[in-house]
């Protein structure tokens, strides 16, 4: 009797093959049979010109913007054998992050959706240059400003920097000079695996090459200069840092703000009352994936809050002009919540504590006696801790040293609990998200306010390692 045998698996729907500047030759036997067999290949044009007339499906290149474009294009090609190129590994900055998206998570070990991934740049560039992978930081400036590149400089520290084309190592030289790390040694790594791969050398502050090959990764080991600002990884930046009007929470009160927040991987804060945007700039810096909102009702500060978060490494940060808390009625929800300033503005510490999920923090910050007695009574009702924290600096009296007060902060941190009393929320707060009104509490001030402004800064895009001319 012969034994029953199982029908050969259908071929996914969907193969992400993975592709290198050596083109067909360092593609693996598996992955050619996958692109030989397809009935459409979509790549960029550059990655569909390395492959062979062998390949006889129809090329298919990405349109711009990509990531709108391909639930309808894979929708176009249903029930066909679909090969996707993919500048090295598709995971890493890749494609795949984009198709595993779209397809959800569970595509991935089905028929719909399957990866076969190709050396990285990264893993290239680090095998060129002796680095451990795992001790090499790696930032994109693929649809990125450069400016994210600062949040990374510490003396000593060894980066991979993912080049958006050809002038990026120039932009990059240029960002260094200018915060300070002049002194960096910067090697250039164009068309790594592939026939005119080569090395540019060079000094940020005396960078000699002109623009080169698109594909290119940048290695940097930092140097910042003996002149130059120390700007640490956690929180409590040195005041100097900033550009500022007065309106900036002071180095220590300012760590110990952050520490009260807690910034986990993801997560995102509501700044409001921003005045110089450090306590959502230092959120931010905290982890690459931090996100932070910061609502400012001044434009003057608005503006500056946002070159401060350029100059400090987090271009992404989302500045609102406009007042609280008519401004937060279209915001994301939060994880977290700072008041700085405004605290007793008609139904803003209401709106916040509407808008905060179970397990949501807020912090508050003050130095007047009628906002001490606003945070006073809702940490009656509501727990969490009230502390003052004074700070005093050693300054010349005469001949000697004497301590200097500054004016003692009043802050309150609390965790809002989940079930039926941190749950539940104030109805009226909610009105204010939506447009209406609050009542004000007995004794606060404030007058009216106007609607909001427009945010800064664009929302999140998709990063990959290929260049906007592959992927993208």
């Amino acid at each position: 009797m012969t034994p029953a045998t199982s029908p050969p698996p259908t071929p996914p729907a969907v193969t992400v093959v993975g592709i290198g500047a050596d083109g067909w030759a360092g593609i693996p036997v598996a992955s050619r049979d996958v692109l030989r067999d397809a009935d459409v290949l979509i790549g960029g044009p550059r990655q569909l010109d390395l492959l062979p007339a062998e390949c006889a499906g129809r090329r298919v290149s990405w349109p711009s913007p990509l990531r709108p474009a391909v639930p309808g294009l894979l929708a176009a090609h249903a029930g066909r054998k679909v090969a996707v190129l993919a500048s090295g590994d598709p995971m890493f900055y890749g494609i795949g992050r984009t198709l595993t998206e779209v397809l959800g998570d569970g595509a991935i070990g089905t028929d719909a959706l399957r990866i076969l991934p190709h050396p990285s740049s990264v893993s290239y560039a680090c095998a060129r240059l002796g680095w451990p992978v795992e001790e090499t930081e790696v930032v994109t400036l693929v649809g990125r400003p450069p400016a994210q590149l600062s949040a990374a400089l510490h003396d000593g520290r060894r980066l991979l920097v993912l080049s958006a084309g050809p002038g990026t190592p120039a932009e990059v030289a240029r960002l260094l000079g200018e915060q300070g790390f002049g002194p960096t040694r910067m090697r250039v790594l164009e068309q790594l695996g592939g026939e005119r791969e080569r090395v540019l050398s060079g000094i940020a502050e005396d960078w000699p090459h002109p623009p080169g090959d698109a594909l290119n990764v940048i290695a940097l080991v930092c140097r910042r200069a003996p002149d130059a600002l120390r700007l640490g990884a956690v929180p409590g930046l040195p005041d100097d840092a900033y550009e500022s009007d007065g309106q900036l929470t002071k180095r220590h009160v300012r760590a110990a703000t952050l520490g009260a927040l807690a910034p986990e991987p993801g997560e995102l804060l509501w700044d409001i009352g921003g005045g110089s945007g450090s306590i959502a700039i230092e959120w931010m810096r905290a982890h690459r994936s931090c996100r932070a909102v910061c609502v400012e009702r001044d434009p003057v500060r608005a503006e500056r809050i946002g070159r401060n978060a350029d100059r400090l490494g987090v271009p992404a940060l989302r500045v609102v002009t406009g007042p609280a808390p008519e401004a937060l009625a279209d915001l994301p929800a939060p994880d977290a919540v700072f008041i700085g300033g405004g605290l007793t503005s008609p139904g803003l510490l209401a709106a916040c504590w509407a808008a905060l999920p179970p397990g949501g923090r807020l912090v508050a910050n003050t130095v007047t006696l009628e906002s001490e007695a606003l945070l006073a009574d809702w940490y009656r009702r509501h727990g969490g801790e009230l502390v003052r924290l004074a700070v005093s600096h050693a300054v010349p009296v005469g001949g000697f040293t004497g301590w200097r007060q500054a004016m003692p902060v009043t802050q309150w941190a609390v965790r809002k609990d989940p079930g039926p009393a941190g749950a539940s929320a104030d109805p009226e707060a909610f009105d204010v998200l939506r447009g209406g009104t609050f009542e004000a509490p007995a004794g606060a001030g404030g007058a009216p306010w106007t609607a909001a402004g427009p945010g800064r800064g664009p929302e999140g895009d998709d990063d990959y390692e290929a260049l906007p001319g592959d992927d993208r």
